[in-house]
């Protein structure tokens, strides 16, 4: 049985607008950037301007503005009522409003960087190495996907003969399992040495077999890996010393030669280029006793309203008649106009936002740009939220992927977020200063006896920081530092 039943509710909807707006908080500088000419290229209404072009353009839309306009009653005459936006209005706000069409720059602003020269991955650069060896075609080929197959640390953990064996039937290449094993042997000769290895064992014995360091250190060291090494990888080292009848001074010299070869040929990301730099997306700078926050945004594309597009728009309105194809002109143009303000008016509004966000992390965070690290305070981005009044969400928005560069280095805003406990003392440490004491108890611990977690615990303790053993293991993990036995040194 069909009924009618009225119901109330209420509904947050984002509108296209907001919608841009937080997709542009996400971007980075360089993101940042990349948009702005891609919206370049689709909307024929924005265009990249200098600051001379910017002040003429304003001159123009001022005197347009000032025109009288005539209107009559003509059945065939645009409405200017079906307008979703006034563009007279536009043109009024256009001066007072210079920072909405070319996001508040100043015209002593230099708007050109120098760009680095382009490098090369460590990939290409084997490709190009492996081109230069000589071996077949079919061998090349084949040198061709064991490259392809190293991991971000450049090690081969492919099937070898899987490969040969797919290479034979679909690229009809014709190389033999032992020829495989010669091509792989050659690439890791290549540079970086022992690249391509199937493992660290393998990895280290290709560097001290091809080293030229001395000749007697050495050969001790291919045989505590050769012969030796379980006891080396857990620094059983009273082990090989007896087992190879060494002086500790000799066994020290030759631990310190393995621990000299490169255990990551790869260096982490074998994609990535020779030079990584971060591009920092805000500049803080000491200033006598002030900071002053900026944003790195002097290579971006400065973008305004084409004068030539309004011109056309202010012409077809006012116009007593006006043709079926001059009206479908008119509503994509103007179509295209309100695209470009609110886009416009997103980087403004993005641009104060990330500005206000920063100056509130500086503020929370004074005594870390003053003195460094070891008084990074405990911060949420609920604290940010409440201070300037914004979402949590655009806080997160912000903070994820962009970087500051300041007298304490270059940090991402992430650092600057993280939990913390109360001292004894009662004031609040960020969990951040717990892991450089951390750092620092173990770099300054001694090599021979290293601190065991409990013992780090009570060190924490003793300075009024009550931290359980299995934080501290956690902790000392996420620093990347190995447990007490294997940091033990002779």
């Amino acid at each position: 049985m069909l009924s009618l039943q009225q119901k109330l509710s209420l509904q947050q909807k984002l509108s296209p607008q907001q919608i841009q707006y937080q997709k542009l908080l996400q971007l980075n500088t360089l993101a940042l950037e990349q948009r702005i000419k891609t919206e370049l290229e689709l909307n024929p209404i924005l265009e990249e301007t200098l600051d001379e072009e910017f002040e003429q353009t304003q001159e123009e839309t001022e005197d347009s503005d000032n025109d009288e306009k005539t209107v009559d009653d003509d059945d065939d005459k645009y409405d200017s009522k079906d307008d979703e936006f006034d563009l007279e209005d536009f043109m009024n706000e256009a001066e007072s409003e210079q920072e909405f069409t070319r996001l508040n720059r100043s015209k002593d602003e230099e708007k050109v960087q120098p760009i680095a020269p382009q490098k090369k991955s460590l990939r290409e650069s084997l490709l190009d190495q492996l081109h230069m060896l000589d071996i077949s075609e079919d061998e090349k080929i084949l040198g061709e996907n064991i490259i392809g197959g190293l991991d971000k640390d450049g090690y081969f953990k492919a099937d070898l003969e899987k490969i040969v064996n797919e290479l034979r039937l679909f690229d009809h290449t014709e190389v033999t399992i032992g020829q495989a094993e010669n091509v792989l042997k050659q690439i890791q000769l290549l540079e970086p040495m022992g690249i391509a290895s199937r493992n660290l064992h393998e990895c280290l014995l290709i560097q001290i077999r091809n080293s030229s360091y001395d000749p007697y250190y050495s050969y001790l060291a291919e045989k505590v890996l050769s012969e030796h090494w379980d006891d080396f990888t857990n620094k059983r080292f009273d082990s090989i010393q007896k087992a190879m009848n060494l002086s500790k001074e000799t066994l020290r010299s030759t631990i310190d030669l393995i621990q000299k070869l490169n255990p990551r040929p790869g260096e982490g990301n074998i994609d990535s280029e020779e030079m990584n730099q971060i591009t920092p997306d805000f500049l803080i700078e000491k200033v006598e006793d002030n900071y002053i926050v900026t944003l790195n945004d002097r290579s971006m594309p400065s973008v305004t309203i084409s004068r030539t597009y309004l011109e056309l728009l202010d012409t077809n309105k006012r116009k007593r008649k006006i043709s079926d194809r001059e009206r479908e002109t008119h509503k994509f143009l103007r179509e295209k106009f309100e695209s470009a303000k609110w886009f416009i008016a997103s980087l403004q509004q993005r641009r104060n936002t990330l500005i206000k966000i920063m100056r509130s992390i500086l503020e929370k965070q004074y005594e870390f740009f003053e003195s460094g690290p070891r008084f990074l305070k405990p911060m949420i981005y609920k604290d940010i939220a409440d201070e300037i009044g914004m979402d949590i969400s655009t806080i997160s928005r912000v903070v994820n992927g962009k970087f500051v560069q300041s007298p304490q280095g270059i940090h991402e805003l992430k650092y600057f977020f993280s939990e913390g406990l109360s001292t004894d003392s009662g004031d609040d440490i960020s969990n951040k200063h717990i892991k450089e004491l951390i750092k620092e108890i173990c770099d300054n611990e001694s090599k021979s006896n290293p601190y065991s977690d409990d013992r780090i615990a009570s060190i924490l303790q003793e300075k009024g920081i009550h931290i359980a053993r299995r934080t501290v293991a956690k902790y000392r993990e996420a620093l990347m530092i190995p447990v007490a036995r294997l940091r033990r040194e002779l």
